[in-house]
């Protein structure tokens, strides 16, 4: 009976896990392109009483044994980078990747990637993240545009009041193999690991990457609805367990009261 007080135990603390993922989720519902999160689980070992395929006494084969579950652990909290809806907001620095890839920043001399293109200006002219991270390549918008053009592939323009070009650069986007396997590190922000595999450097809209669609922001993808759904099972799941333990308390203690 003590087995089964321990099964159920590792079954709260992994609903409170998925709890914890859900709640990350549903905080980040209106975070611009912020990705959803699954936490999964795999079984624990097993106590093998009886092995399958074993002969009896008789020489008869056992065609099913006895194998006793010791209960649940986390596998992994899997981060899901499907595409969030665009909206539309008229800001020239807001750009949006529609379809894979993501954009390069300076994270004090560190290179991280996002898909939040909420940019900003600062002080100095360069276009920054809203927490003041440039992006890369830098660039630098002079003190005397008007306009800020950015095409499809990536190129962007500082125009004057005639539509001439006071400054141009190409801003890439950054391809990985295995997105999932990215650090996140908050703030939008990730960074690349050997699970991830090497950044790949693309021209927006070549090569199956996405492409730079200005005037628009990625919003979160997560799905509400899908959300609660998922937290009243988890939420159900943890009062199973938890009414396991419940029995197990009240076998043992009837165990204990048996007068001899």
């Amino acid at each position: 009976m003590i087995r089964s007080l321990w099964t159920a135990a590792s079954g709260m603390v992994a609903q409170q896990l998925n709890i914890d993922t859900i709640a990350h989720n549903l905080a980040n519902v209106n975070t611009v392109s912020f990705k959803k999160s699954r936490a999964e689980f795999e079984d624990l070992m097993y106590q093998t009483l009886k092995i399958a395929g074993h002969q009896n006494q008789a020489g008869q084969t056992i065609p099913t044994g006895i194998q006793i579950g010791l209960g649940v652990r986390p596998a992994t909290v899997h981060k899901f980078f499907k595409e969030g809806n665009l909206q539309n907001t008229g800001n020239p620095l807001d750009l949006a990747i529609e379809g894979d890839g993501f954009f390069q920043v300076d994270v004090n001399g560190q290179l991280a990637y996002t898909r939040a293109g909420n940019f900003k200006i600062d002080q100095n002219g360069q276009i920054v993240t809203a927490r003041g991270y440039p992006l890369q390549p830098t660039f630098t918008v002079p003190t005397e545009t008007q306009n800020i053009v950015v095409t499809n592939d990536g190129h962007i323009s500082a125009l004057d009041k005639e539509g001439n070009e006071l400054a141009g650069a190409d801003i890439p986007i950054y391809t990985f193999i295995n997105p999932a396997g990215l650090n996140a590190i908050g703030g939008n922000l990730y960074l690349e690991t050997p699970a991830s595999g090497a950044a790949q450097q693309v021209t927006p809209g070549t090569d199956n990457a996405g492409r730079i669609v200005q005037g628009f922001l990625e919003m979160s993808n997560v799905e509400l609805v899908e959300e609660m759904v998922n937290m009243i099972m988890a939420q159900r799941a943890f009062e199973s367990n938890s009414k396991t333990v419940t029995a197990s308390d009240q076998i043992l203690r009837t165990a204990n009261s048996i007068i001899r």
